[in-house]
């Protein structure tokens, strides 16, 4: 076992041997990105992305696990026994309609890149590999998956680069929002609409008014904070009274204490709608809720760093932070992470959109695999041969209670 007081080579070797490593692979990088971009695969059913994944650290001496964590479409590949663990992130799947209009081809490819990367340096540097093919980011939130079956319990820090059109901003303004998404049932009794409405209760009342209490409480809401909300399921005919129905909410906010308290002001609105008209309800989580992104100040400042030796510009936005939402915050929110950016310079299509499916497959994007890989094995190394650094990030390991990565946002 590689320990700490092990003599590092000195960090500008290591990450030219790392550099070296993944520009030798570029053109087996970028294939790996046009072929799961060519076959767009959705949450939970990411198959051959995750094979193609599987086969490209198996094939550098990774000891590789398909349907890691008893999730089908997860992948953990590991290099390494050192006594420091990265976890990087590589996310495969698409979306309906419009293929890879997230990119999440390029983040697998510069995920794989990294891991690549840091092979050949890893026993020196006295570091454990993990990469982490993470399913469903898109609906489903296979990162909570895997942080509450125990994927991050040996890890001390982690990351990923999702690619972006425009230029490139500093990993330390990343946000995110929290989101959950529910689904709400009304029970009534059924009855003849016209002959025997008082014999009836209505649950389709029960959602208009629900409905209603929402569209009141939307103009009385926090700043950076959102409710939607639609009925899925009503009545059958206009002459009978519905004993069932269902609406789809969404709840999203950008601070965790917000979105507890928004759930609660929303429960309040379908208690009311339930107690008003005589109805039952319930509800329940459709997928794992999401949490905002907190970037690790260390880690931000390392990769920005990094990617300004690539040659990039970080650019200030002007425009205020995305209403977007990320299973990667989960893992921001219990071991010390990053969701960094890579601009695909000079695209310009915006995310979950055609044209940035298209922008995800340019010379752009594909430079951008390289220049992430390389930065996420440069930021690795900054931490794993710098004594301070490593000895910081091993001390928060060890005061972090056991099981304290197997967490979600509940109260």
């Amino acid at each position: 076992m590689t320990t700490s007081s092990a003599p590092w080579p000195p960090v500008t070797e290591a990450k030219a041997r790392a550099a070296a490593e993944a520009e030798s692979r570029r053109a087996q990088l970028t294939a790996l990105s046009h072929a799961i971009h060519a076959r767009p695969e959705l949450a939970y059913e990411e198959h051959e992305a995750a094979a193609l994944v599987a086969e490209a650290l198996r094939g550098a001496g990774f000891a590789v696990e398909v349907g890691a964590y008893g999730l089908a479409t997860a992948v953990e590949a590991v290099y390494g026994d050192g006594d420091l663990t990265v976890a990087i992130c590589a996310e495969y799947d698409a979306l309906p309609g419009i293929g890879h209009g997230c990119g999440h081809n390029v983040i697998a490819a510069a995920g794989v890149g990294a891991a690549l990367a840091l092979a050949p340096v890893a026993a020196e540097a006295g570091l454990r590999v993990k990469l982490l093919g993470t399913p469903a980011e898109e609906h489903g939130g296979g990162k909570v998956d895997l942080l509450l079956a125990g994927a991050w319990e040996d890890v001390d820090f982690s990351m990923m680069a999702h690619g972006m059109t425009g230029n490139d901003r500093s990993a330390g303004i990343y946000r995110s929002m929290a989101v959950e998404r529910l689904e709400v049932v009304f029970h009534g009794k059924t009855a003849h609409a016209a002959a025997f409405p008082e014999q009836g209760i209505n649950a389709g009342a029960a959602a208009t008014l629900a409905l209603t209490a929402i569209a009141l409480l939307r103009q009385h809401l926090p700043a950076e904070t959102s409710i939607n909300a639609f009925v899925s399921h009503g009545g059958e005919a206009t002459n009978i009274i519905p004993d069932r129905s269902v609406l789809q909410v969404e709840l999203r906010a950008r601070d965790i204490d917000v979105w507890r308290q928004l759930k609660r002001r929303v429960s309040a609105c379908f208690e009311g709608a339930a107690i008003a008209t005589g109805c039952t309800w319930e509800w329940a989580a459709t997928e794992h809720p999401y949490a905002p992104v907190v970037p690790d100040p260390t880690l931000a400042a390392l990769w920005d760093r990094n990617l300004e030796a690539r040659g990039r510009e970080l650019v200030v936005p002007t425009a205020k932070p995305g209403m977007g939402s990320t299973d990667m915050g989960n893992v921001t929110q219990v071991v010390p992470a990053i969701h960094a950016t890579i601009g695909f310079l000079g695209e310009v299509g915006p995310a979950h959109n055609p044209d940035f499916t298209r922008s995800a497959i340019t010379p752009a994007a594909d430079d951008a695999i390289l220049d992430a890989a390389i930065a996420m094995a440069w930021t690795t190394l900054d931490i794993a041969l710098d004594p301070e650094r490593r000895a910081d990030f091993r001390r928060r390991t060890a005061e972090r209670p056991e099981g304290a990565t197997r967490a979600t946002l509940e109260a």
